[in-house]
């Protein structure tokens, strides 16, 4: 396929300071030929992932080692992407312009991203982008949260399943044959008991230490909310918790909490912290489930790249059910 005529500028939404999503604005900027290993894409899809929120804020203060000590390091914001290739660098020989994809970079909230060609994986013509684009982060940590269990016969407990990650990883659980308890707020139970949860949980009447002890076979914490020991009276012998998510301290964040779980093993039962990467791999298997209807990703809210802002604000509110997806 011969390759597009690109345009000069794009827009790109960017922030100058750590902050809320107010700081984050529209930019007009030239568009970047991609390099060795790269290639470059137009967007038609980006969602909204907590960590697009965590970077925005800067917070816990200790990713600013990492992102910038006084300003972000990467302005952009966005990493989930859904498109077509464009352009293609030097060396990439997976992919082709006219190759409709689906990964992670970053500051994919922008007309169009260099993203590395690794992180990339081809997309069905019959897949929605704005499905697609749910998939890669939320996707893979559900993935990594499920991992190295037999799930067939058992029962999992989903804290704070009313997300991205949450509901997806209710999806993978049941459909590999787990019954699924969801904890959730009340506006998510009808759709988390659609997606395959067995009983559904409103944590602001019920919350997780009410819940029947040595219950469970595997625990998903994604809320990050209940102490340890609460979690862990929860489990069946062998039993696992799988910490995703937490939001701690101001300056530490969720790290005092891991630490803790390293020592709180009590007889056979154990913490296990999940650290998501973003794998092609996995997100073509993922994309495969997509596509033969076994995940349907639950999307709040669609927002036109104009009012990108407004996507940002609404899931640093904390209430999405789900994703909010916004389309270039």
């Amino acid at each position: 396929m011969t390759a597009p005529t690109l345009p000069a500028t794009m827009t790109v939404w960017r922030q100058d300071r750590f902050g809320s999503a107010a700081e984050v604005a529209a930019r007009t900027v030239p568009v970047t030929a991609p390099a060795a290993g790269q290639v470059l894409v137009r967007m038609e899809a980006v969602s909204i992932n907590s960590g697009d929120i965590h970077l925005m804020h800067g917070s816990p203060r200790m990713v600013r080692l990492f992102f910038g000590l006084r300003r972000p390091r990467v302005r952009g914001r966005g990493m989930d992407l859904a498109g077509v290739v464009v352009a293609v660098g030097p060396g990439v020989a997976a992919l082709a312009v006219g190759d409709r994809v689906v990964g992670a970079g970053t500051e994919t909230l922008a007309e169009y991203a260099v993203v590395p060609a690794s992180r990339l994986t081809r997309l069905p013509d019959d897949v929605d982008p704005a499905d697609a684009a749910c998939l890669p982060v939320a996707g893979n940590t559900a993935v990594t949260a499920l991992a190295g269990r037999e799930l067939r016969g058992s029962r999992v407990l989903v804290v704070g399943a009313g997300g991205g990650v949450g509901t997806l990883t209710v999806q993978l659980a049941a459909a590999r044959g787990a019954e699924v308890w969801a904890t959730c707020g009340a506006r998510a139970e009808e759709t988390l008991s659609a997606l395959g949860a067995a009983r559904t949980v409103d944590y602001r009447t019920v919350p997780v230490g009410d819940l029947p002890r040595e219950h469970f076979d595997l625990v998903v914490d994604i809320a990050g909310l209940t102490p340890l020991p609460v979690l862990r009276a929860r489990l069946r012998a062998g039993g696992v918790v799988a910490l995703v998510g937490g939001e701690g301290g101001a300056v530490l964040g969720p790290i005092p909490r891991l630490v803790r779980s390293l020592f709180a093993r009590r007889r056979g039962r154990r913490f296990r912290p999940v650290t998501a990467t973003t794998k092609s791999e996995v997100t073509a298997e993922l994309v495969d489930l997509l596509s033969r209807g076994i995940l349907t990703p639950v999307i709040q809210r669609r927002v036109p790249l104009s009012d990108a802002a407004t996507a940002l604000a609404h899931v640093e509110e904390g209430h999405t059910v789900g994703k909010v997806v916004v389309l270039a």
